[in-house]
């Protein structure tokens, strides 16, 4: 029986330009036209291009929907940019960590990004939140974790070149937190599936672009295929089950 439908979209690269507009405001509609509403959508990083303080305002008016948007931050975002103009905050250049509980899980949204570069890392003031985040849930409260870079190999120069660093961290964190069912990521602009930890990782595919595999071709950036966005259904059986859609 389901417990929870999650969406998840990822790397909207949002700049200005009518592209990154027109693609966003698609995927919007759409999940805003489901019969079924989903219980909240995820944005796993790279909101803005250039971490402009008017991309974000526009992330804000793009992403207003009826239902929970929890969102993290990218190799492309800047904290303080992200936490005045999306958040509402002062500006900051502290890990934006937050933990959000939806139909009865915790979604723990994470900051695995390295100021000014491509790879990220989830540094000691995160793992320690995540730590202290999950321990302090009722005994029987499933958990989901979310942040940017992947934190294993996928296969591909361009990914694989800016992917989690030390995720052995992360991994052993979790072997103390057997309530967390999966991780789920962005980054790599194509929809994967793999393992991390003796858990699924799912890796959500991009809005902007998606990426071209090297047995499909030399240019990595295919911008022709529509934008994509995953569903994650968590059951009562906590098992998570996720199917990739894309928007015409």
């Amino acid at each position: 029986m389901l417990l929870m439908l999650l969406a998840q979209i990822s790397d909207l690269h949002l700049d200005g330009s009518d592209r990154a507009r027109d693609r966003t405001i698609r995927v919007m509609d759409h999940l805003r036209s489901l019969p079924r509403p989903v219980d909240a959508l995820l944005v796993t990083g790279d909101l803005a291009d250039h971490a402009a303080e008017a991309e974000y305002e526009e992330a804000v008016r793009l992403l207003d929907a009826p239902f929970p948007v929890l969102a993290c931050p990218g190799n492309h975002d800047a904290r303080p940019a992200y936490r005045k103009a999306f958040l509402g905050e002062a500006p900051d250049a502290a890990p934006v960590n937050r933990v959000h509980h939806v139909a009865g899980t915790a979604v723990l949204m994470c900051d695995a990004t390295i100021p000014g570069r491509d790879e990220g890392r989830l540094d000691a003031e995160t793992l320690a939140w995540i730590d202290a985040t999950l321990g302090a849930l009722p005994d029987g409260v499933p958990a989901l974790i979310a942040f940017h870079q992947p934190p294993v190999e996928l296969h591909h120069p361009l990914p694989d070149a800016g992917m989690l660093q030390e995720p052995e961290r992360l991994a052993a964190l979790l072997d103390a937190h057997p309530r967390v069912v999966a991780v789920l990521t962005g980054h790599a602009h194509t929809a994967a599936a793999s393992t991390f930890a003796g858990r699924p990782l799912i890796v959500g595919p991009a809005v902007t672009w998606t990426l071209r595999l090297p047995w499909e071709g030399d240019r990595p950036a295919d911008r022709d295929q529509p934008p994509g966005l995953a569903f994650h259904v968590l059951g009562e059986d906590r098992r998570l089950t996720t199917h990739f859609r894309v928007v015409l």
